[in-house]
């Protein structure tokens, strides 16, 4: 450690002294931001279930207004975060050793494995295989009214497009920056650890005390289980529809209750374990097992196209990166696709970025930038060009085997219209349902547990109230696809609002 880190991991040593009023001793639970939480969301299922047409008539509107007076911000958000992120590693500050410890209390492997598992993973199972062709059968605007149909240089243009969405923009607003203040205002000001502590270096006391607060906490909380009951509810939805196609099982509510329900069982068990075992174990199975899938695939499936599209498609990236970043002309596709990434990944943030603390203490802010800023979007790229890249190539290879399938959008079966083209269709289609409730799993039991510690405001909530939470979203998820898609799509946009 240079004398420099020691210098100033000596300050932030000093400033972790106790501060004349405690806010993160009390362990008992927050109620004020749980009945507004649980109380909003229990009038939306109730709603739901009443007229779910009305309720997803009103949330489209309220969606509508949120991109159009909020959009540009995101956009401007978003574009902000990741330069200041990025600028913050250069200099002393990039070796500043964050959260009230000297040495980290996780192995690297583990941690490195838990950052890519946790944040973008539960999104990034279903859209890896259905982005890119939805982008290939309909090239973006950003593109140009001449933009290329139906050949290789649409597909580079749809990796590329995939890649702006789950990449480097996307990733910094998750907890690159967040995550440092949370590190340092939480562990080594001991203030508690929710949301409204973003905002104490803006309004001090006044917004840890009092119904702000609450609210700036509720609305996370909401934001957060919107965005994860969505990924949960079109699992159960996606394996139903896995079941039905490979194994002939009817493809019925009652599967999908089943599946739900075994789904919960796994998220809540792993979130009670806590972050140093079940969290950990996950996120570890999941990055053994799917990069045993994606060797195999890029060694056994269409190799040559992929060893070519990874590297075109990020140079198509990075070459309209700023195009695409700005993009405004068409504001009916940016809405449907860039606005309701960013505001579901916004609205993921600050619950996202209270992990990121709880897990990453002990790191330099160096350390923290490059790997949830630069490296996870570079990983979650190779993901997105070897899953999706093998559909585009299938796809190229013979016009309508993986577009038919996905006509309506359908995400479930264009996952299974790629796996079953591969060698060993059949068990790498088993093996990709598998890879997906894991990675689900491990978005439950880490959304469970920041919620919790929203709850509780420290990072290490109670069993019972992991437990709640955890049961909650899979008893939401299952009421909404009792509905069909239109419950999960009205929630899904409700995370903008």
């Amino acid at each position: 450690m240079t004398d420099t880190t020691r210098t100033l991991s000596s300050g932030a040593a000093t400033s972790a002294a106790p501060t004349p009023v405690s806010r993160a001793s009390s362990r008992g639970l927050d109620w004020p931001v749980f009945l507004l939480s649980g109380g909003v969301m229990a009038v939306f299922v109730i709603a739901a279930l009443v007229n779910l047409e009305g309720v997803s008539s009103l949330i489209q509107h309220a969606f509508d207004l949120s991109t159009t007076y909020f959009g540009a911000y995101w956009q401007a958000l978003m574009i902000a975060t990741f330069l200041v992120a990025i600028g913050m590693t250069f200099g002393r500050t990039g070796r500043v050793v964050l959260g009230g410890l000297d040495t980290p209390d996780i192995s690297t492997p583990r941690w490195m494995a838990t950052i890519l598992c946790t944040l973008l993973a539960g999104g990034g199972v279903f859209w890896a295989a259905a982005e890119p062709i939805a982008h290939f059968t309909s090239p973006p605007p950003v593109f140009g009214p001449d933009a290329a149909v139906g050949n290789l240089d649409a597909a580079y243009n749809a990796l590329a497009q995939s890649f702006m969405h789950w990449g480097f923009l996307g990733w910094a607003v998750l907890g690159s920056l967040t995550g440092v203040v949370f590190m340092h205002l939480h562990y080594e000001k001991g203030l508690p650890l929710k949301p409204r502590t973003l905002l104490y270096p803006l309004f001090g006391d006044r917004v840890m005390r009092g119904p702000a607060g609450a609210l700036v906490d509720a609305c996370c909380v909401l934001a957060v289980i919107a965005g994860t009951v969505g990924p949960v509810g079109f699992l159960g939805i996606q394996l139903s529809f896995g079941l039905n196609a490979l194994f002939g099982i009817p493809d019925t509510y009652t599967t999908q209750l089943v599946l739900l329900a075994m789904l919960t069982a796994v998220y809540t068990l792993s979130a009670v374990s806590g972050v140093m075992r079940g969290i950990q174990f996950l996120s570890s199975a999941n990055v053994l097992i799917g990069g045993a899938m994606l060797l195999f695939i890029l060694i056994m499936g269409p190799t040559e196209f992929l060893l070519k599209a990874f590297p075109l498609g990020m140079v198509d990236y990075l070459k309209h990166i700023a195009p695409m970043a700005v993009f405004r002309a068409d504001t009916g596709w940016l809405n449907s696709w860039t606005l309701f990434f960013w505001g579901w990944f916004i609205g993921f943030g600050p619950l996202m970025a209270m992990l990121v603390a709880r897990i990453s203490r002990g790191r330099t802010l160096r350390q923290m930038v490059w790997l949830i800023t630069l490296l996870s979007p570079l990983a979650t790229c190779v993901w997105f060009t070897i899953l999706g890249g093998s559909g585009l190539a299938f796809e190229l290879a013979d016009p309508g085997s993986v577009s038919g399938p996905f006509t309506g959008f359908n995400l479930s079966a264009a996952l299974i219209a790629i796996t079953q083209q591969l060698p060993f269709g059949f068990i790498m289609s088993v093996m990709f349902l598998i890879l997906s409730a894991l990675f689900v799993a491990t978005t439950g039991d880490s959304m469970t547990y920041a919620i919790s510690m929203v709850m509780s405001g420290h990072d290490d909530p109670p069993r019972s109230v992991r437990v709640f939470w955890s049961l909650i979203m899979g008893v939401v998820a299952a009421l909404l696809i009792s509905m069909g898609d239109g419950g999960i799509n009205a929630l899904q946009s409700f995370i903008v609002v």
